[in-house]
C-alpha cells in the first residue's frame, strides 16, 4: 500500500519527537521550532580560539615566561647582567662561533656588526674589538646567519642624538664600516632607519636596515642601537642576501623587542 505524505509525517513524529533533523550548516539540531536555525562556522570558533590565543601569548610575553619556553615561535634572551632583552626564533640557539670569534682572525674579516660609534669623531681602529655578549643562530650554522649583541664602554655623556636622526645615524655607522680596514673591498647601503622611544627609561632606539656588499658575498642587516649610563648597546641580526625574504619578519621582530632593563 502506497504511503501518503500525511502518514509519512506522522510517522517521523511519532518515532522522532524532538526532530533531529541536520541544520544547514551540518549539525543536528534538538528542540528546535519551526524556522530556528543555531549553528557555529568553523571561522567563529577559530576566531574564538585565537582571541583566547593572543590573551596568553600577550601574558607570556608580559610575565617574561618565554625565557623558560617558546611563545609565539620566539624564545627570550635575558640578560640580567648587562641590563638587556630580546626575542630570536625558538629554533636557534647559542652561537659559540660568534661568542668566541675574537679568537679567530678569519671570522673577525667576516664580521658585519656595526663598530663602536663616537661622538662627532673619526677615531683609530679601537685597540680591542668588542665581542658579542649574546649571540644565536641555527643550529650548525657558520655564522653567516645570526643575531648578535654587543655592550661597548663609552664616556658617561655620550649621546647617539649628537649625530642627528635616525638617517643621519645609519650613515655614520656605514661610514665606520666602510673606514674599518677589513672594510677596504665593502660597499654599505642604508635602506631604512626609524626612531622608537622608551620616555619612561628615557632610551631612543635606533632601528636600521642595510646591505653589505663584497666580492665574495651580499647580505642584508638590522641592527638597533642605543646608549645608557655609559654603554653603547648594539643589536645586529645578519643573513645572506638569499634567505632575506625568508626571514625578514623575524629579524624585525628581534629588532623591535629589544630594549634596556631595569628590574631584573
Amino acid at each position: 500500500m502506497a504511503t501518503t505524505p500525511a502518514a509519512a509525517r506522522h510517522h517521523y513524529q511519532h518515532h522522532h519527537p524532538r526532530g533531529g533533523a541536520l541544520s544547514r550548516c551540518g549539525e543536528r539540531r534538538v528542540g528546535w521550532r519551526r524556522g530556528e536555525v543555531r549553528c557555529s562556522s568553523p571561522a567563529q570558533e577559530f576566531a574564538a580560539l585565537a582571541a583566547v590565543f593572543r590573551r596568553r601569548l600577550v601574558l607570556g610575553r608580559s610575565l617574561r615566561l618565554d625565557v623558560l619556553y617558546p611563545v609565539g615561535g620566539f624564545t627570550r634572551c635575558l640578560d640580567s647582567e648587562n641590563g638587556f632583552e630580546f626575542i630570536y626564533p625558538a629554533g636557534w640557539v647559542g652561537d659559540q662561533t660568534l661568542l668566541y670569534r675574537g679568537a679567530k682572525r678569519a671570522e673577525l674579516q667576516r664580521s658585519l656588526d656595526p663598530p663602536p660609534l663616537a661622538n662627532g669623531r673619526s677615531p683609530s681602529r679601537p685597540r680591542n674589538i668588542s665581542e658579542p655578549v649574546a649571540a644565536f643562530g641555527p643550529p650548525g650554522s657558520s655564522g653567516e646567519l645570526n643575531v648578535s649583541v654587543i655592550v661597548s664602554p663609552v664616556p658617561q655623556d655620550f649621546s647617539i642624538e649628537a649625530f642627528g636622526g635616525p638617517k643621519d645615524v645609519g650613515e655614520v655607522v656605514l661610514r665606520r664600516i666602510a673606514k674599518t680596514k677589513r672594510g677596504a673591498d665593502i660597499n654599505a647601503t642604508l635602506l631604512d632607519a626609524a626612531l622608537r622611544e622608551d620616555p619612561t627609561n628615557n632610551v631612543k632606539y635606533y632601528r636600521l636596515e642595510f646591505r653589505v656588499e663584497s666580492p665574495s658575498f651580499r647580505r642584508r642587516n638590522v641592527a638597533v642601537c642605543c646608549a645608557k649610563d655609559g654603554k653603547l648597546y648594539t643589536l645586529n641580526a645578519q643573513a645572506p642576501e638569499s634567505a632575506w625574504k625568508a626571514v625578514r619578519k623575524e629579524f624585525l621582530a628581534m629588532a623591535d623587542s629589544f630594549s634596556l632593563v631595569a628590574d631584573v
